[in-house]
């Protein structure tokens, strides 16, 4: 293939996150997906643990590294903890790519992800089981074909100790 290349991938996750990652081939589709990212025809969903009560939607509308960030939520379950007095299972779908822009949000409304070194409450820091932030789900329009692609992979099974299976898998992508 005169296009090939070393594949890369077209968009980022922070090194705890787990998940889906898309992967170009060649420099064509590499530039193709690229645009779709920046003109906002790919969707992604992640799938978070957050500690302390919060609303069962919301939008958070703050800046991150002084650029405009959006990201949505919605909490689809919630239960009570001995150490964290509220963990919940949040789906979120940002709508700008910040770094850390997920982690920032939800530190900045009270609610930081389990695990998160960074962002989250220093006493509340749990040590040893990593970040609880997942690239759940991604959507988009083929660049060549036009079909509809839609990947999802479940999370890592610690998040199965909080929260069963089938309460991520039922909802809707």
């Amino acid at each position: 293939m005169p296009d090939a290349t070393k594949p890369r991938p077209v968009h980022r996750l922070d090194y705890p996150t787990t998940g889906l990652l898309i992967i170009g081939k060649t420099s064509t589709s590499i530039l193709a997906l690229n645009k779709l990212f920046e003109n906002k025809e790919i969707t992604k969903t992640y799938l978070a643990v957050t500690i302390g009560k919060m609303p069962v939607k919301g939008i958070i509308n703050t800046m991150v590294d002084n650029k405009k960030a959006l990201s949505k939520y919605t909490v689809i379950k919630s239960i009570t903890s001995t150490k964290y007095a509220h963990l919940n299972l949040v789906k979120l779908n940002p709508e700008t790519g910040r770094k850390h822009q997920l982690r920032v949000h939800l530190s900045s409304i009270g609610n930081p992800i389990l695990g998160d070194h960074e962002y989250g409450i220093p006493e509340k820091i749990l040590k040893g089981k990593g970040l609880y932030l997942h690239a759940y789900s991604i959507s988009f329009i083929h660049p060549f074909t036009n079909e509809k692609m839609s990947f999802k992979i479940e999370p890592h099974k610690k998040f199965n100790k909080l929260f069963p299976s089938h309460i991520y898998s039922d909802f809707q992508l």
